[in-house]
Formats: structure tokens, sequence, C-alpha cells
């Protein structure tokens, strides 16, 4: 069957979970003909961004069992690599690859040294090795202002292509203006819909099945004769490069990069958020937790905008419901998410299933 070979033998196998990835892919897919306007288009891409960033953090969190703190150092590399190379070279695919390159080969380096020297050290004490390098690499690039614009950082122009001035149609397609923005989009959906296919074929492989292994209990994985350091070093650094991928794509969306959008730690705890309420060790947990999450950040605020003014008049609930207070309610939704989810939606509902 093509779809189950498509999606590597790892269906949801839950009718309720494939019912909401496919709405999930046909949303994303039509986002710019289904919603209309540019907060709806930039709030889709940022799901993109996100699921591709939080299914190569799931790959070392989820099925190998590390944690670690420096991954959005990677996904910060990839973003300035490309705002660096048009900076410098100019608009262009040229710069565009040769940034993405380079990117890619500072990320394999780095994931491979840090793993190879850090991941014999065991649990939190790994965990804080890497927390000290992505701190380090944040104060770096907030410091070297004249290649990465310090915390003002790097604004850039994006090939022709993928400019919002390009508009090669004079017509509207189904209401839309074909446009280098929608061009833009559609190559985040390509590349982050392929590269999570391909995520999903490492994770069911064998050498998915080992680090699955090294997960569940790394001594017995050593005793019978796989190098656990050398696997755990290679999802690092596989881990690193998808994350290298999302930091470019991001790049190439807002035409912009800066401390603030990719090497922030408050992105690192969204991520861990994200997988643990999607479901660790699922990658379908990525994008419902993606999803949910970035669609809660974006629009809760409206949503208590809208209640405020229903009870307006009401000396407490008015207050509760403040727009103002959108972080308390995200807060309040995580909580009860992880309570009522203590394996993530995904987990959830492939339990409901199995008891059926």
């Amino acid at each position: 069957m093509f779809i189950d070979r498509l999606l590597s033998h790892d269906l949801p196998r839950s009718r309720w979970l494939a019912l909401a990835l496919l709405l999930v892919l046909l949303g994303l897919a039509f986002a710019p003909f289904l919603f209309p306007g540019s907060k709806a288009l930039g709030v889709a891409a940022k799901m993109l961004v996100f699921i591709l960033l939080v299914a190569s953090y799931d790959l070392l969190l989820g099925y190998t069992g590390i944690v670690s703190f420096a991954h959005t150092m990677f996904f910060g590399i990839g973003a300035y690599g490309i705002a660096i190379a048009s900076t410098r070279l100019g608009e262009g695919f040229a710069a565009v690859f040769i940034g993405l390159g380079v990117a890619l080969l500072l990320s394999l380096v780095l994931s491979l040294v840090i793993g190879l020297f850090s991941l014999r050290v065991k649990a939190i004490f790994y965990a804080m090795i890497t927390l000290a390098v992505a701190a380090a690499f944040q104060t770096l690039a907030s410091q070297l202002s004249d290649f990465t614009g310090g915390e003002d950082g790097l604004s850039f122009k994006n090939p022709a292509v993928f400019s919002p001035s390009f508009e090669p149609f004079e017509s509207e397609v189904f209401g839309v203006l074909l446009d280098g923005k929608v061009f833009s989009y559609y190559l985040l959906f390509v590349v982050v819909a392929l590269l999570f296919l391909l995520l999903l074929r490492i994770v069911n492989s064998p050498f998915g099945r080992v680090l699955q292994a090294i997960r569940e209990n790394d001594f017995r994985a050593e005793a019978i004769g796989y190098r656990t350091v050398v696997y755990r070093t290679l999802s690092n650094v596989l881990s690193a490069l998808f994350a290298t991928v999302a930091g470019a794509l991001l790049a190439l969306w807002l035409r912009y990069t800066g401390p603030d959008t990719t090497l922030s730690f408050e992105i690192m705890l969204d991520i861990l958020l994200i997988v643990v309420i999607g479901g660790m060790g699922t990658m379908y947990g990525a994008v419902i937790g993606s999803v949910l999450f970035v669609f809660a950040q974006n629009y809760l605020q409206d949503l208590l905008k809208f209640g405020a003014g229903a009870l307006e008049g009401v000396p407490v609930l008015s207050q509760l419901v403040s727009p103002d207070r959108w972080l308390l309610w995200l807060g309040v939704l995580f909580v009860l998410s992880v309570y009522h989810f203590p394996t993530g939606v995904v987990g959830r509902l492939r339990l409901g299933a199995m008891k059926k």
C-alpha cells in the first residue's frame, strides 16, 4: 500500500489521529487559499517550521532519550547562515545555497564535537553542558555585531521569486494573488513535508530501532554489541542538521534573523512543551503539538478579547479573561493537557484506539 510505504509503515493507528493529521495536512497545503491574510499565512508558516524543528528534537529526546538544551543553537546557525550569506553576497539562490551549506557544515562539526566529548557524560550533566554551549553561542551572536548584527539582527532580501513584490500573474487564482510570499510558503511546505517523511524513515529503520533500544536500556544495548556512543553521536548530528534546515527556512520566510527569533531560551522551552504535549517518540506528536501550540500562542489573545467583551461588567470574570492575561491561560491549558494526556495527545489517541 502506497500510504503505508510513504509513512515507513508507521501508520497513525488511530482513526481520530489519522483524521487530525489529514486535516492538518489539508489545512497547511491550502492555507494561502483557505485562510487569506498575512497573519494567518504567517501562523501557518510558523507551524511548518516548528513541525520540522520539534520533529528533529524528538529524534534526540523521544527516540534516543537525550536531553539537550543546545537545539536552538543549531536552529540559529541555519538562520544566521542564510542571513549572513545574503547580506554579504547579495540576494540570489547562490547566497542561499552557500549560506545553507556553510551552516550545515558548522552544525555538523559542532554537533560531532559535542557528541564525542559530552555524550559519555550521563543525564543531567550532558544537559548542563549543552545549556552552557548554547548560552555561549547566544552571547557570541550578540557580540559579533559586524557579522550577526548584534541584538538588532540582520535583515536581507530573498531571491526575487520569493520576494513579496514578485507577482508573475496579473489575475487572482481562487481569490488569491500569487506572489513571492505564497511561493516562499510552498517552499517551506514542500521541504518540511519531505524532511518529515525522511525523519519517519530514519526512526523506523534498523538505526532507529537501535536508538529506541538505547533509550530503553543503554547498558543492555551496549552488552549485545552496539556502540552506544556512536549511535548517540549520530542521532545528535542528524537532529542538529534537521534543526539547521528549520532555522534556514524561518530566515527565508521572515527575511530577518536575530537572537530573539532563533537563539532565545524561550524557544527551547517551547520545543520541550510541544514534544511533551504532542507525545514523545511518535513524530506525529511534533505535528499535532506544533499546530496546537502555535495556534494557541497566536489566537488565544483574540479569543480572550471576545470573551472579555461578552463578560463586560461582570466584576471578577471580566478581569480573568482579559486579553492581557493570555499567558496565564496558555500556561493553564498546558498544565491541563499534560495532566490529562501524560503520554501526549498522540499517545492518548493511540491508547484509546488499542482499547477498542
